[in-house]
């Protein structure tokens, strides 16, 4: 009779039976953890995108010439400043500016669609709140804008949060609301209350420029959201006949309004209404095509105001001719691109809406900014995003950038046409 065979005893794994590598090492344990956490790291910056890389790499190149033009057109200004000290305070500021806000970036760029989705009225409420600031003991007045908050070791502007806030809130409404949009009541009930909120607290700041860029803002996200444009028909009419009420507002903003209506051809407005406006002018015509070479500008030696913040394209145009200005706006062209790019590939409502109204506010602050310093808009104290000298604008407009790069690492989607059928935009019912 047959006996049952006995089974043997499992044998260890020796070193010569353990898994090896590729390279003929024995993998352990160690080894696996150490391959997980490399694979975890680079799913970390992956991206699924060539718009991504795109708009990254215009981002910090931008940011870097910022950086650069920052200390040019500040430098004189600075050595008087600290008494014949030091070249570099605005530099070394704009620099710690740009430490945390491309972090914040690229945090912003790891962040999941839905985070933006269930926190949009909370970040609303919260830059509102500090936008409230303003009309305490802690803000101050600028140049006839009252809009900053004084917080002792630092200074901030809320209305940029409030920007960044809004882009998100209107992307959440009006993808929640994307098929109630026929009907203006749906429209009108939220948006109105809400965005009078928003900007009015700008306005009654008086900061006519801003209040112009978040205005834009609001305008590109309803136009993407697929909203009739006739609707929009009413707040146009009332925002034509507000715009100057609000302009006169103020004494200054009158000064320079009339000055740039007259052409500033009155010899009494060159030392007053005109003087930024026309040295602005002088800059950008003693540049020539080639500039007078990095760090040679003129008009820096206290002849120009605010020539490291709202005119710094005067100072990029004067040092590095018309090519370092053609440059510049070619730059903003690519940004807008990348944008673009971004909102034709996805069948998600909020991404469309978000991404449109933060393209209009950065290409939109860009050509006002421009717009000015060629002498086409009054001086409207709108800074050149991501170039001039500001913590506030620098870091909010980098965090609105992650916000659009955690939308340009989403798979692509089927265009319209070749899938899911595409929500209309700007319809002109």
């Amino acid at each position: 009779m047959a006996t049952k065979p006995t089974s043997l005893p499992r044998r260890r794994p020796t070193e010569s039976t353990r898994p090896r590598d590729d390279d003929g090492t024995s993998a352990t344990p160690h080894d696996g953890r150490q391959a997980a956490a490399v694979v975890a790291v680079k799913k970390l910056f992956a991206a699924e995108t060539g718009s991504f890389f795109l708009i990254l790499g215009t981002t910090l190149f931008m940011v870097v010439l910022g950086l650069v033009m920052v200390l040019s057109s500040s430098s004189v200004e600075q050595y008087i400043a600290s008494r014949h000290t030091s070249f570099f305070g605005a530099f070394a500021r704009q620099g710690v500016y740009a430490a945390i806000g491309v972090p914040l970036m690229l945090i912003a760029s790891r962040v999941p669609v839905s985070f933006w989705k269930r926190w949009a009225w909370q970040i609303l409420l919260v830059t509102v709140v500090l936008q409230l600031l303003v009309f305490t003991p802690l803000g101050y007045e600028i140049g006839g804008n009252r809009n900053w908050i004084d917080l002792g070791s630092f200074t901030a502007q809320p209305s940029e949060a409030v920007k960044l806030a809004l882009a998100i809130w209107l992307g959440m409404i009006l993808s929640v609301k994307r098929d109630l949009l026929d009907d203006w009541k749906h429209l009108a009930i939220p948006l109105v209350p809400v965005v009078g909120v928003a900007v009015g607290l700008v306005v009654l700041g008086g900061d006519l420029g801003t209040t112009m860029v978040m205005l834009l803002l609001v305008f590109a996200a309803v136009w993407f959201a697929g909203v009739r444009l006739r609707y929009l028909a009413v707040p146009v009419l009332f925002l034509a006949a507000a715009i100057p009420l609000i302009a006169s507002g103020s004494a200054s903003r009158n000064e320079r309004i009339a000055a740039w209506m007259s052409g500033c051809t009155d010899s009494s407005d060159y030392q007053a209404a005109c003087w930024q406006t026309l040295h602005g002018t002088w800059a950008l015509a003693s540049g020539g095509l080639f500039g007078v070479g990095l760090g040679n500008s003129k008009s820096k030696w206290s002849w120009l105001p605010e020539a490291d913040n709202d005119f710094i394209f005067a100072i990029i145009g004067e040092e590095l001719g018309l090519i370092g200005a053609i440059v510049v706006l070619a730059l903003f062209v690519v940004l807008a691109v990348g944008f673009v790019k971004i909102i034709r590939r996805t069948n998600d409502p909020f991404v469309r809406v978000v991404t449109g109204a933060v393209t209009a506010w950065i290409i939109g602050q860009a050509l006002i900014n421009v717009a000015v310093v060629l002498g086409l808009l009054p001086v409207l104290g709108v800074p050149l995003p991501l170039i001039s000298a500001g913590g506030s604008a620098l870091i909010v407009t980098l965090v609105a950038i992650g916000v659009v790069l955690s939308f340009a690492r989403q798979p692509e989607e089927p265009l319209a046409g070749r899938g899911a059928p595409r929500q209309r935009v700007g319809s002109l019912r």
